[in-house]
């Protein structure tokens, strides 16, 4: 690879896509962009992405923080409104969602869904070098090359593509983690996007950032950054984004040729980092990889030599009485289970017993601890009481105020190590104040692959909580 990349003539000999032309009133010139030829409908674009993008929320674990999401979403918004009018697709829709996940690595499918690891947020040295890798993934949706790279080699039915397109776009970085039995995995072809298609993305990513606002410089500042993460074996990112020859040089001669349009900048990305360096570490490659392999992202709990198939929540719910006072539904597969601590309801094989010690890793948990009257005091001081018990538990998410039964209360998030499978898992602790000042609790805990699903029936149980103290 060194050898093709010291040899690329990029200054001396452009692509045809990538033609100079003079910019009227500027003594400078800005390179013209023409989208590749493309066999399929832009609604092949939108379908494929909405169909990988159920899947990677499937397989990969979303961190799943609202700060860190919508730092992320109004960055994106900004860069989104810059597209040039002759790239823009009404019918796409994109967004931003951060994997927790360590390795440098950021993806888009077509149609517009992109997935930013967390290890790309903290290699970052400022807001605009996140924002130029998300400029870049940007303009290979925006210039359709998912299905343009199929169009290269057409010949079979878009449904026998979509292996080739999702590895194309996603690389060998997810292809890495998905297992072979996920429906993107068993297709998936390890191809990468052209050197050609890389030069296109990086010189629109650079007139879309500086149109947002930002240094497009900063892209090429980050390039650099994941060139030296290279390592041995290269970054995530690099796998699936080779390099095109001299991308620095390029970008910045790009750069001299552009006005930057305003100041974009948040000024969130340091708050940003600090609330990342608070939580626990990102996951591996390798730790999801292995979490998918022992079946715990897909419903299997594994313990010792131990295999328990643990089924999803059922989308029927059945009204259950844990205490006298309290009244909720919980999905109808779930039994109530003999726990020390409180009330539990899990899905069978979820549940385990070892002398007197219980423990859970799917499931709901209902219980009451001795309070002061101060709902937020007594919240920190349960927090603190289970942190004790647990050494790997982590706070990733700040008390945010919540409605439990109808009463003020605090929901916050968690991350842990299960004492059963050795993996992490995710937790939702929610939390209100009883009449006579002591603490209800609701605890929901899934592994943190399986995150999605579980969230949002944790939702549906916490709203069904009615109270009669």
């Amino acid at each position: 690879m060194t050898s093709r990349m010291s040899t690329h003539r990029y200054g001396r000999l452009l692509p045809a896509f990538l033609v100079a032309v003079a910019v009227t009133g500027q003594a400078v010139a800005q390179t013209k962009i023409v989208a590749p030829r493309n066999g399929y409908p832009v609604s092949e674009d939108v379908k494929l992405g909405r169909e990988a993008s159920d899947e990677v929320r499937k397989e990969l674990p979303m961190l799943n923080d609202n700060r860190v999401d919508d730092w992320v979403a109004d960055v994106g918004a900004s860069l989104v409104r810059a597209i040039p009018a002759e790239f823009q697709h009404p019918e796409f829709h994109y967004t931003f969602t951060v994997v927790n996940q360590k390795e440098i690595n950021a993806f888009a499918l077509p149609g517009g869904p992109m997935y930013l690891n967390r290890g790309m947020i903290e290699a970052a040295h400022s807001e605009g070098e996140v924002a130029g890798v998300m400029a870049h993934e940007i303009s290979h949706v925006a210039l359709r090359h998912g299905t343009a790279q199929a169009t290269k080699g057409q010949g079979a039915a878009i449904g026998g593509a979509v292996g080739q397109i999702l590895g194309g776009i996603i690389g060998g970085g997810l292809g890495q983690i998905l297992s072979t039995g996920s429906q993107i995995g068993a297709g998936l072809k390890l191809m990468q996007y052209s050197r050609e298609f890389e030069s296109q993305a990086d010189i629109l990513g650079a007139q879309i950032l500086a149109r947002a606002g930002y240094d497009p410089r900063e892209m090429a500042n980050m390039f650099k950054t994941i060139e030296r993460e290279s390592g041995g074996g290269g970054p995530q990112w690099m796998s699936s984004h080779p390099n095109p020859g001299n991308r620095y040089n390029a970008i910045t001669a790009e750069a001299q040729n552009l006005r930057i349009q305003g100041r974009a900048n948040t000024g969130q990305f340091q708050t940003i980092q600090a609330r990342l360096g608070d939580m626990s570490p990102a996951l591996t490659a390798e730790q999801i990889a292995k979490g998918q392999k022992t079946g715990n992202g897909t419903g299997t709990v594994r313990t010792g030599n131990r295999r328990v198939q643990v089924d999803p929540p059922s989308n029927s719910y059945r009204v259950r009485n844990p205490m006298d006072f309290l009244r909720v539904s919980v999905p109808s597969n779930w039994d109530e289970v003999d726990a020390r601590d409180g009330v539990t309801y899990a899905p069978a094989g979820a549940f385990f017993n070892d002398n007197g010690s219980t423990a859970f890793t799917h499931g709901i948990q209902f219980g009451v601890a001795q309070g002061s009257g101060n709902l937020q005091r007594d919240t920190q001081r349960l927090l603190n009481a289970f942190a004790q018990s647990n050494p790997n538990l982590r706070q990733q998410t700040s008390l945010q105020r919540d409605n439990v039964g109808g009463r003020t209360g605090y929901t916050t998030v968690l991350s842990n190590v299960s004492e059963v499978t050795g993996q992490r898992e995710r937790i939702a602790l929610s939390t209100t104040q009883m009449r006579d000042g002591n603490l209800l609790y609701v605890v929901g805990v899934a592994p943190q692959t399986e995150s999605q699903t579980y969230d949002a029936t944790f939702r549906k149980v916490r709203q069904s909580v009615q109270i009669r103290d």
